[in-house]
């Protein structure tokens, strides 16, 4: 038998004592056995646990706990009811500023090992709401014949399937609350078996579904989901096959359908559509783009670029105190919501133009200007091709906001390299009990 199809061997099947040495940037416990790395979910660092193997690698394996024989004293009982199950979050069993402090560790780590350098002084972290925080997510729809019924969530932890919950102690309340209600809806339905996926969004007063359906949906479940919509006063969607395709079926005016947040200490308000981009954590939100303005140092004589801009999140703002701003944005649908934003809240300081800023951007007329200020906030990618592009501006301080502490760190060191210094930097928890780390950087020119 050739090696690509020999059977791979059997886990070991009894119970292993670990001694747990740190917790790995996924926030699993990392042990050794018989000199051997092991990766195991639910320890924490200086916790002995019971495991069982549930993966071995040549390098390193993976296992689960069974059993907490000594507990560390950051360990708390996880909010959530089904977080020994689901996969959406996994690091509710440590104590919320003992999250953050391992996130700041992480992002302290990789700037000392990618880009060699730290900041002159690290900022607090910044917190917020801690449950109930996310307004946008993709949750997968399965009608399950065993069962019954039809499951709506996140995968279970380490699998394809879909956990048996009933409700989510990180979706804001509004959507947590209608997983039950929609699993029955669907439950209902003629298609029951052709939904995979509900896209949930919101802002400040309206939640948003977009139901993905395989098949064509009858008139029958059209009119379940529009009486589904008008019961909880939500708006609904339908998506038969790409994002071109996604259409409203309630309410039928616009204006009630509109999506918006507000930002409270700049006074203006965003308007969105649901397949837009926008930040998951509005509690955070409010206090990441206040941070950024004021490590900017934003002054009224000021032009400021702001890159990655989307619909405006930072580039509205900017332009309350600035002189001047530009967004840049690589999707044309959001340089027209920036637009529309600006125009909202009339302001007549600030364009939005269409650009891929991993191109030569010389021949833009945006280009050619002088700019004092700028701002980042690229996907987890980073802006490796942007930061050459933009040292030339010689702008004074760069404030570079990232969801990716390996993507920072890196281009952190190209920074540095074309004469900028690291001043500021910390960790914001706009996810809370999982392992995603967001962080802010203020560079300075020398």
């Amino acid at each position: 038998m050739s090696k690509k199809y020999r059977k791979r061997k059997p886990l070991p099947a009894d119970p292993v004592t670990v001694e747990i040495e740190s917790l790995s940037h996924e926030g699993r416990g990392v042990g050794r056995i018989e000199g051997k790395t092991v990766f195991i979910d639910g320890a924490l660092a200086g916790e002995t646990v019971e495991m069982v193997y549930t993966f071995q690698r040549a390098k390193f394996d993976e296992g689960r706990t069974l059993k907490v024989i000594k507990a560390s004293p950051l360990r708390v009982e996880p909010q959530c009811k089904h977080f020994s199950v689901c996969g959406g979050c996994s690091m509710q069993h440590l104590d919320a500023s003992a999250q953050i402090s391992h996130k700041q560790g992480i992002l302290k780590e990789l700037f000392t090992h990618i880009a060699k350098v730290e900041p002159d002084d690290w900022l607090a972290p910044l917190q917020a709401d801690l449950f109930h925080y996310r307004r946008k997510a993709r949750l997968g729809v399965r009608y399950v014949h065993k069962k019954g019924r039809t499951l709506i969530g996140f995968r279970e932890k380490y699998s394809n399937f879909l956990a048996d919950i009933d409700d989510c102690q990180i979706l804001i309340h509004q959507v947590s609350d209608l997983m039950m209600p929609m699993s029955q809806l669907i439950d209902s339905m003629d298609g029951k078996q052709h939904i995979p996926q509900i896209e949930v969004t919101s802002g400040d007063k309206k939640v948003v579904l977009i139901v993905r359906h395989l098949k064509l949906m009858t008139d029958a479940d059209r009119e379940k989901w529009v009486k589904f919509a008008q019961q909880h006063n939500i708006v609904v969607y339908l998506q038969p096959k790409g994002p071109t395709t996604v259409h409203r079926i309630w309410p039928v005016e616009d204006e009630q359908a509109q999506l918006s947040y507000k930002l409270d200490s700049f006074n203006v308000e965003l308007l969105q559509q649901p397949l837009d981009f926008a930040q998951v954590n509005a509690s955070i939100n409010q206090k990441m783009v206040p941070l950024a303005l004021e490590l900017l140092d934003v002054r009224s004589d000021d032009n400021v670029l702001d890159l990655f801009c989307g619909l405006g999140n930072f580039t509205i703002p900017l332009a309350k105190k600035a002189k001047s701003v530009i967004g840049i944005e690589g999707v044309q649908e959001m340089v027209d919501r920036g637009t529309q934003n600006a125009q909202h809240n009339q302001l007549d300081n600030v364009e939005f133009f269409q650009a891929d800023l991993t191109a030569d951007l010389s021949e833009k007329q945006w280009n050619q200007k002088k700019y004092h200020k700028i701002l980042i906030d690229p996907a987890r990618s980073g802006a490796l091709e942007v930061i050459h592009n933009i040292v030339r501006f010689d702008a004074e301080k760069i404030v570079y906001v990232s969801c990716n502490p390996s993507t920072l760190a890196r281009d952190t060191g190209e920074l540095v390299k074309a004469g900028y210094r690291l001043t500021r930097a910390g960790v914001m928890d706009m996810f809370p009990n999982t392992t995603h780390v967001e962080s802010i950087a203020l560079f300075e020119k020398k």
